[in-house]
């Protein structure tokens, strides 16, 4: 791993590259710097959500969770490294089985709406697409392992779960889409 920050402002990016963990630069506006820094917004969102009042059990998960990014960001700035685990990957699809199961059947779409920590996990989900995304896209020219793609499509999914999850924590239900042809009553 590379070395620890002891100066913020470097002054070395003013020349629009960036330092990799490997010590190598790229431009800033590398593949792999959009991948890193759309996981950093992610871990940010995160941060902003963990503010919200929320059963102890889920604060709990989202902290490991933002850790877990924070490897992943580690492992996307050492091109080759491995730092997210495939047993971190276990852990989301353990939670995500764990609070779909207490949830009703979805049988509508639902609007990323409701309460605010709610609406927040939303922005979550969708920052987590984002950044699945952006990985893809750096694994189309370089190398990267499937883990860190796996663990942001598994996230995107947790996070609606968790919406749902944190809509009901007092007493609220989902925002559900109102959709003109399902309120005919026309088959899809």
């Amino acid at each position: 791993m590379g070395k620890r920050l002891t100066q913020i402002a470097t002054r070395t990016g003013d020349n629009g590259s960036t330092g990799l963990g490997d010590n190598t630069r790229v431009p800033k506006n590398h593949l792999r710097v959009h991948a890193m820094g759309d996981v950093d917004e992610l871990n940010s969102h995160i941060g902003l959500l963990l503010c919200e009042d929320m059963p102890a059990d889920v604060r709990e998960l989202l902290v490991e969770i933002q850790h877990q990014l924070f490897n992943l960001g580690g492992e996307l700035s050492i091109p080759g490294f491995e730092l997210l685990k495939a047993e971190a990957l276990l852990a989301l699809d353990q939670a995500l089985d764990h609070y779909n199961d207490a949830l009703p059947k979805l049988q509508e779409f639902i609007l990323p709406a409701g309460s605010r920590a709610a609406s927040q996990a939303h922005v979550c989900r969708t920052v987590a697409r984002r950044a699945e995304r952006s990985v893809v896209a750096l694994g189309a020219v370089e190398a990267v392992k499937d883990t860190p793609r796996q663990y942001l499509n598994r996230l995107s999914d947790l996070m609606f779960v968790l919406a749902r999850v944190l809509n009901r924590m007092h007493g609220g239900d989902d925002v559900y889409w109102k959709s003109e042809r399902l309120a005919r009553g026309e088959d899809e």
